[in-house]
């Protein structure tokens, strides 16, 4: 798909410097630039490459005035990282403004299906399902009996959304992602091994929830998991059985929150963190990195380690745990010295 400089400043209400029939077809790095892309300069750092760059259109911000001659064109707009944000959105709608039904796949006579709405080849979509406008179902997805897809929802291949659950409006389930699997509720048995615990409950995402590839959020044993509006998860996340994760929260890949956890609004969670079960975690909290998080906390803390302790203590106490070996000798040489005075 071709564009002209012209068209892009009528998307991004830019204005053009240089050819505005100049065409682009792909977008590049600046300093990778190749005649047919397109590109943008926002971080000044970057600003020595505009003059090497070989991209047919840079974005730049409307004060930019270049030094040197410049081979590329140029559209100005206010902000050059917001503009080629919104192409990039503006380019996504287009390559996934998909509609229609692919064969084969199967869809059950009790599903009713609004006039436009996406279904890809080899997606299974049960009984009773309700399906708001323009969602779209890529291939391989499947969706379970009595499931909700909001409006402008969006299941890619191979995600599955298990029965009785819930999506909200505009929100996203990747590849690989797991909707509605069984929470991890097991009884332990008189013979030593363990009763599973049936899980009857669902789950809740509310509208505008990224759900990243691979990951995974439980059933409830009993009412509801729920993801309120906003959240952001990364890739491969574990979400366990009746957590409530606030809205606005962002979460890194890889971390597990254990069953029932409460996680307030707006916080930020970072890769590899894990929560313990039962807990509350207030709102506007910041957890780094690889943290162990294992009693409730307050609004607004900022937490790293494992057990994981307040941040501003924890870069303290960092300063003298990677001096430990010297402050280990400088320990013993004086225990030596205080051993010999007493000696004599």
């Amino acid at each position: 798909m071709k564009f002209t400089a012209e068209q892009i400043a009528g998307i991004l209400e830019g204005t053009v410097i240089g050819d505005p029939n100049i065409e682009v077809f792909k977008l590049s790095k600046i300093e990778e630039g190749t005649q047919g892309s397109l590109t943008f300069l926002s971080n000044l750092k970057y600003t020595p490459y505009i003059y090497t760059t070989e991209a047919s259109v840079t974005i730049v911000n409307s004060d930019f005035v270049p030094e040197k001659p410049i081979t590329t064109t140029l559209i100005k707009v206010d902000d050059a990282y917001e503009g080629f944000s919104k192409l990039l959105e503006y380019y996504n709608q287009i390559k996934l403004n998909k509609s229609g039904i692919e064969q084969p796949s199967f869809i059950s006579e009790s599903t009713k299906l609004p006039d436009n709405v996406y279904v890809g080849a080899f997606a299974y979509i049960g009984d009773n399902v309700e399906i708001g406008d323009n969602v779209k179902i890529f291939p391989n997805a499947y969706v379970g009996d009595n499931v909700t897809l909001g409006d402008n929802t969006v299941i890619f291949s191979g995600g599955k959304v298990y029965s009785d659950c819930i999506l909200g409006e505009s929100c996203v389930v990747n590849s690989g992602a797991i909707i509605g699997a069984d929470g991890f509720g097991f009884a332990p048995s008189k013979d030593g091994g363990y009763s599973k615990i049936p899980q009857i409950g669902n789950v809740i995402l509310e509208d505008y929830v990224d759900v990243g590839a691979g990951t995974t959020i439980d059933r409830a044993t009993m009412g509801s998991t729920i993801i309120r509006s906003g959240v952001k998860l990364d890739n491969q996340i574990q979400i366990a059985h009746n957590v409530e994760i606030g809205k606005n929260t962002v979460i890194a890949a890889q971390t597990g929150v254990a069953g029932s956890t409460k996680i307030g609004e707006g916080c930020q969670i970072g890769g590899q963190v894990g929560i313990a079960g039962h807990l509350v975690i207030g709102n506007n909290v910041k957890v780094q990195a690889q943290s162990g998080i294992g009693r409730n906390v307050k609004d607004n803390e900022i937490l790293q380690g494992s057990p994981s302790f307040g941040y501003s203590d924890w870069s303290k106490s960092y300063v003298y745990f990677k001096n430990l070996p010297k402050l280990a000798k400088t320990i013993n040489e004086l225990e030596k010295k205080v051993n010999g005075n007493n000696q004599n």
